[in-house]
């Protein structure tokens, strides 16, 4: 799979379905007598409904108030215990499950480390891809691995984790603005240390100065992490007379509508790589982004206009665009190292990145609900309603189809035998 996306932080719900199965130890529901059994050839996380589950062979496994890791290996869960909460980890690709840690009072995950190794919680749930919070002047935060509980805050202010530096020095959150009627937010770094929340630094590694740091109040549409865990990219809609940090340092006039906004996890700099019109001009919801394997390569489409952005994310600056077919509804993409492959409506398109202007398109049965490439790239899994099939990436023909209740999207590839 060539995109590790992280979109929102979601409590899981049991997954409807044939031989349907809980991580968490319960029997297994056997498969109806004379029902088809088809089985996926890779394991997959989706969306159901409100929650999360793990599809695997003719197996549907699901587990409740649940987190994934970035590469899809694991699944941190919580269960209230009581008046605490119980928490443990999850392995995708066996369903073994680790010893549960208790932790004081109620909590549910939040984000998680790059390296998938240690989480924030939070007692609600709220992230970065799912709108503004409930109002609040403190946020309680409790840092927790197997090992138990790290840190616990109580920070001043409407706060929502995103992701954790590097060395899990730093929590990276969005610091909603008013705390008790927020309409705007600004990124920082909670030191976990001091657990004091603090500007990040500019690309040039020097601490952005007091006034300049800047306040969004767009879409955050989807997050996408560099293969190498180093960088986080989140795109970022509709931002009204937005003003970047170099910009307001330079005194310069801004007003992007749309830009993908950059967080070096080991550095602990931002930076945003303003998009071009018409990106932003659309819904937020027919945006989306793929990054190819190697990192190198990050693209951004706007399937609304067609237009495809392709972001060179060494000097992070656009490298050029191309117009596809324009379409409806919601952009969900996908990438390997040399297509690209954009799904809206009930058509998927791929483009050879030696030339992003010509598209080949077939079509789908139901509106696509998520694009997920097979991990040698011969195949496409295409989300639908209540559905996932797959499909040969030379010429597009439905090679097998599961039925999946309830279905809302389709995430990534999970845990591998």
């Amino acid at each position: 799979m060539a995109t590790t996306a992280i979109s929102r932080r979601t409590v899981l719900s049991v997954l409807a379905g044939a031989g349907a199965a809980t991580l968490v130890g319960c029997d297994p529901t056997p498969t109806p007598r004379g029902a088809p059994a088809t089985d996926l050839p890779d394991a997959l996380l989706v969306e159901v409904d409100d929650g999360l589950g793990v599809l695997r062979g003719a197996d549907r496994q699901t587990v409740a108030h649940s987190i994934a890791t970035a590469d899809g290996m694991a699944i941190y869960a919580t269960a209230p215990q009581g008046a605490d909460t119980a928490f443990w980890r999850i392995d995708t690709t066996t369903g073994h499950t680790s010893t549960r840690v208790v932790l004081p009072g109620r909590w549910v995950p939040q984000a998680v480390s790059a390296a998938g190794t240690t989480v924030a919680l939070t007692p609600t749930a709220a992230n970065v891809t799912t709108g503004r919070p409930a109002g609040r002047d403190v946020t309680p935060v409790l840092i927790a691995d197997l090992r138990g509980v790290r840190h616990r805050l109580e920070l001043r202010g409407n706060f929502v984790p995103e992701t954790f530096t590097d060395d899990l020095a730093g929590l990276f959150v969005l610091e909603w603005l008013p705390p008790t009627a927020p309409d705007r937010y600004r990124v920082r770094v909670v030191d976990l240390g001091t657990r004091v929340p603090g500007p990040l630094s500019t690309r040039t590694k020097t601490p952005v100065p007091p006034g300049a740091e800047e306040e969004m109040r767009g879409d955050g549409r989807q997050a996408v992490l560099r293969p190498d865990r180093t960088t986080l990219y989140t795109l970022y809609t509709h931002q009204p007379d937005h003003q970047h940090t170099r910009d307001l340092i330079s005194g310069r006039p801004g007003n992007v509508h749309a830009f993908v906004h950059t967080l070096h996890l080991t550095e602990r700099w931002a930076y945003c790589v303003d998009l071009p019109h018409p990106f932003g001009e659309a819904p937020a919801s027919g945006h989306a982004m793929a990054i190819t394997p190697g990192g190198d390569r990050l693209l951004v489409t706007d399937v609304t206009s067609g237009t495809v952005a392709e972001i060179n994310t060494e000097d992070l600056t656009v490298r050029r665009t191309a117009a596809l077919a324009g379409g409806a509804g919601n952009g969900h993409a996908a990438a390997d190292d040399g297509r690209l492959f954009v799904g809206a409506g009930r058509i998927v398109r791929t483009a050879h990145l030696a030339d992003l202007g010509r598209a080949t398109e077939w079509p789908v049965r139901e509106p696509v609900a998520g694009l997920v490439l097979s991990p040698g790239g011969e195949r496409l899994y295409v989300g639908q309603v209540g559905a996932v099939s797959w499909h040969d990436t030379a010429t597009g023909a439905e090679l097998g189809r599961v039925a999946v209740p309830g279905l809302v999207a389709l995430h990534r590839l999970a845990g591998r035998v």
